[in-house]
């Protein structure tokens, strides 16, 4: 682990070689014959190098933030939940993750009722918001009861009505 530290944290490193690193990493953060505290020291060094990952488009931005929720969501879902930790926090992921949304579940609804008529732009935005609470599903049996819970499910709602 050391040595992907070492190469991760290189200043040079960018691009594709980021992302080999990352695919590198969440694979050891995946391995159920790791033990757990290995297989979160795995997680939290994919997670640091997918935040040096570059672009900052809507596009890039989406994908960041996808990459980090669900890997997030596998260590949660896989090893259970960690509330004195914020990455391994079912109920603060859950929060990042409706942060994230750019609409209301409401207004998301009105918009898939006639998306196909929408410009390219607007259908995009509906893509990330369906891609980007993908990990909502999974989430859901580790939150407890309360607002975030309540609007995880909302989304969830709409979700399956997203194109």
């Amino acid at each position: 682990m050391e040595e992907v530290q070492a190469w991760a944290d290189h200043p040079n490193h960018h691009g594709q070689e980021l992302e080999r690193i990352r695919e590198v990493t969440v694979s050891h953060a995946q391995d159920d014959h790791l033990d757990a505290e290995s297989r979160k020291r795995w997680a939290k060094l994919s997670l640091q190098t997918n935040a040096r990952m570059p672009g900052d488009g809507p596009w890039p931005q989406a994908r960041r933030a996808g990459n980090n929720f669900r890997l997030r969501t596998l260590i949660i879902d896989r090893l259970g939940p960690d509330r004195q930790d914020f990455d391994w926090d079912p109920d603060l992921l859950a929060s990042d993750i409706l942060a994230t949304l750019t609409l209301t579940p409401t207004h998301a609804r009105e918009l898939s009722c006639h998306w196909h008529a929408l410009p390219t732009d607007q259908i995009a935005e509906l893509r990330r918001l369906k891609n980007g609470t993908a990990p909502l599903q999974r989430l859901l049996r580790h939150l407890q009861p309360g607002p975030t819970c309540d609007q995880a499910r909302e989304w969830l709602a709409v979700r399956d009505l997203l194109p």
